[in-house]
């Protein structure tokens, strides 16, 4: 048996029998003291980062779909509209009636072709046919859309669903996404019929659209790691940012995110975040995803990222990789200060065996002195100093933790952005609504934490316009009382939808009730006077001078002068007259001032 093997047989028999070097006992009972529980420590706080970082991706993912998919249904109701609104400049000019008479060909085709150069982005190709299929065409360029067998095949669908919309009570059509030869640009065909003045079936105006500002959007969102695409609702690729390797109408079915859309009714309008495991490379892989469905394309807009991806952009990777590099310095240490220790403990005990077999066989001259007591402390020492190296570890995880509150409080600004996108009218309105309450709390004295308290809850108090339909939210005139008792939903809804997130629970009151008036004929709930938090109720005057000095479909902005004289007239009935007093101190400490771009928003 070889001297290695011999000494570690040896070791265990003494281990076995009990008869173990005091060195081996310290040893062995300072790594595991010092090692243990930093180990157990370090596991659980890596833990509670990979959670936090879950949340955080989970709230980026869920803005991020919900942004996408009002900005593609606001791209395929805009290009409608266009489509509607050169028919009916063709019906003005009288070529509707029968787009293939010769005489009314020249003036058809120069409507076209304006139409499809004042629109160079998204209209490659526009056509105008008659009742036999022949008619006049515009396009970009060089293409043509007759020699692409999938969109010619589109148009030959488009002309029949046309020919058939009384039948089908259809106003449109809208083709299956198309890969456009020879780099599969996406894109689909997008057609109205043309009727007479008796309604009559006189042809069809037909488009391919381009989706290449989509496309590039989906790029932009595609960075470190995230991949985003959109799928239709039977699992097909409309558009995904790796152009290279997924082109639009393949089979993305597989995909747990996919098959979650595909199992939904296509009439919901649905976001939601899932966990799932995908197969890398025969390596199974922690992903997390996001999906927001919009019924009325019948497509999803789909987020997806890796956990570790996400771990690596966020430092956590690098944060365990130091965890466990200090752990190393630590056991290292523990080694070599506890084999001094140890011998400085034995070594007084095996002075006094000596002594002991000295006398023994008859020396007693010989005498040893046991010390012992300077050791252990100068060992309590080390601890102590380890316990110290340990504090500032956990005060770099508490920084790492501030890291993560600074990304929740941005993931706050950004949903606030993204509800003002929401309607083009309000755009900047929570950030500049978040200001005026913020000025006004400084002026009625308001502590730092109340203030930061008062600026989220402003910056959110439109979230539940998110659950307002589009055509009551973008009206351009008067609401209808049906109309009116939708729209003032938003409060209770924006405070159900930020109740489960714990952290913002004391911002909830001017979320909820920043429409409260002080007489009591507000809503939701028709409190008065000192029933309303003063949250709510300094929200509630910041959110009517922002409502009177900027452009809505409905009014021209006031200038602030004329605003503060109506919000005056209101102070004791529908404001409360200290906040209004406060308002008026900023204006007049030129505190509060209105730029050409916070009145033309």
């Amino acid at each position: 048996m070889p001297p290695t093997a011999q000494s570690f047989w040896g070791l265990w028999k003494r281990l076995r029998a009990g008869q173990v070097r005091i060195l081996w006992l310290v040893l062995g009972a300072l790594l595991m003291v010092s090692v243990l529980p930093l180990g157990l420590y370090h596991r659980l706080v890596l833990q509670l980062s990979q959670d936090k970082l879950v949340d955080t991706e989970r709230l980026q993912q869920a803005d991020l779909v919900r942004s996408l998919a009002q900005e593609i249904q606001h791209f395929e109701s805009n290009l409608t509209e266009q489509l509607m609104s050169e028919r009916q400049i063709m019906d003005l000019t009288d070529v509707i009636k029968d787009v293939e008479d010769p005489a009314a060909e020249p003036k058809v085709t120069h409507l076209l072709q304006n139409f499809v150069e004042s629109n160079p982005s998204t209209f490659l190709y526009l056509t105008a046919v008659g009742k036999s299929g022949r008619g006049t065409k515009a396009s970009q360029g060089n293409f043509q859309a007759e020699q692409d067998p999938f969109v010619a095949k589109a148009l030959q669908r488009a002309f029949v669903t046309c020919l058939q919309s009384q039948q089908l009570q259809v106003t449109k059509f809208r083709s299956d996404p198309l890969a456009l030869v020879p780099d599969n640009r996406p894109a689909f065909v997008v057609a109205v019929p043309l009727k007479d003045a008796n309604d009559n079936f006189t042809g069809m105006l037909a488009a391919v659209v381009s989706l290449d500002s989509i496309l590039h959007r989906l790029q932009d969102a595609s960075v470190r790691g995230r991949s985003v695409f959109i799928v239709d609702h039977n699992g097909h690729i409309v558009a995904h940012h790796d152009t290279k390797n997924f082109v639009p109408g393949a089979d993305a079915r597989g995909n747990p995110l996919v098959e979650q859309v595909r199992a939904l009714p296509q009439d919901l309008r649905n976001t939601e975040t899932m966990r799932f495991s995908e197969t890398v490379k025969k390596r199974s892989v922690e992903m997390i995803g996001t999906y927001s469905t919009f019924p009325e394309l019948n497509w999803a807009v789909i987020a997806e990222r890796r956990l570790d991806a996400a771990e690596s952009d966020t430092g956590v990777d690098d944060l365990n990789r130091q965890a466990l590099l200090f752990a190393a310095i630590v056991v290292l240490a523990a080694i070599v200060v506890g084999y001094f220790f140890a011998v400085g403990i034995s070594g007084p005990i095996r002075g006094l065996a000596a002594s002991t077999r000295a006398i023994s066989r008859g020396e007693f001259h010989q005498r040893s002195v046991a010390r012992g007591a300077l050791e252990i402390s100068e060992l309590a020492e080390n601890f102590n100093k380890m316990a110290g190296d340990i504090e500032e570890f956990i005060e770099k995880l508490k920084e790492a933790a501030e890291e993560n509150r600074e990304l929740f409080i941005g993931s706050i600004r950004m949903l606030a952005a993204a509800i003002d996108e929401k309607d083009p009218y309000t755009r900047g309105h929570s950030g500049r609504v978040a200001k005026y309450s913020t000025l006004i709390g400084q002026e009625l004295g308001l502590s730092t934490e109340e203030l930061d308290k008062l600026r989220i809850s402003a910056l959110l108090h439109d979230v539940g316009k998110i659950g307002v339909e589009d055509r009551v939210l973008k009206k351009p005139g008067a609401l209808t009382p049906e109309e009116f008792g939708l729209m003032k939903q938003h409060t209770v809804k924006g405070a159900n939808i930020m109740r489960p997130v714990s952290q913002l629970k004391e911002v909830l009151p001017g979320i909820e009730l920043h429409h409260e008036h002080i007489d009591g004929r507000g809503y939701p709930y028709g409190l008065s006077g000192p029933q309303i938090p003063l949250m709510a109720r300094i929200i509630g005057v910041a959110d009517t001078l922002d409502a009177m000095t900027t452009n809505r479909p409905y009014q021209t902005a006031m200038d602030l002068d004329f605003a503060m004289e109506r919000i005056r007239t209101l102070a004791g009935s529908k404001f409360d007259p200290i906040v209004v007093t406060a308002l008026e101190s900023a204006v007049q400490h030129g505190k509060l001032r209105l730029s050409a771009v916070e009145v033309h928003v």
